[in-house]
Order: C-alpha cells, then sequence, then structure tokens
C-alpha cells in the first residue's frame, strides 16, 4: 500500500483507498478539513498547490466545517471566504 492509499484509508474508513483516490476534489477536501500535518505533506507530494485551490473553487458539500474552510482560505490569500457549501436536499 502506498503512503497516499494509507491517507486514504484512514480517512475514508467506509472505502476502500481506490474509491477514495478516484474523486480527488473529494479526497483533497477530506485531507484539508481532517487530515493530520503527516498527511497534508503526504498529499502535497502527490498533487500541486493548484489542485488545494481548485478544491475550494468547487467544494463538496458538507465536508469542510467553518474552522478549515477559514483557514485554508487564508492559507492561499483568498480573503473573506464565502460562506460554506451546502447540501441541497429535494
Amino acid at each position: 500500500m502506498t503512503d497516499l492509499e494509507t491517507v486514504a484509508s484512514r480517512l475514508f474508513w467506509w472505502k476502500s483507498p481506490e474509491a477514495a483516490l478516484a474523486d480527488q476534489n473529494r479526497f483533497l477536501a477530506q485531507v484539508m478539513t481532517y487530515g493530520t500535518i503527516e498527511d497534508l505533506a503526504v498529499a502535497r507530494h502527490y498533487f500541486p498547490e493548484s489542485a488545494f485551490r481548485e478544491v475550494l473553487a468547487n467544494p463538496p458539500a458538507g465536508v469542510f466545517d467553518q474552522r478549515s474552510w477559514s483557514y485554508w482560505h487564508v492559507r492561499f490569500g483568498l480573503e473573506p471566504p464565502p460562506e460554506l457549501p451546502k447540501r441541497h436536499l429535494p
């Protein structure tokens, strides 16, 4: 198992690492919200900064909490952060 798959298996305990990594945007959002410093270092090794910025531009609803949402916007100089993305239920 690669180090990236190890991160995926820990952050997506309900699915296989392969399935978690299949959706890059959702995987990175999960790392940005729930990952450790070590998880982030692994993700940054495999993904460019532009991929993390893309997550903020097109975030999956229901993943980010207010703290991590604000942190990543400040980290990339995207202030003020917009409202958190919301899930829309029919």
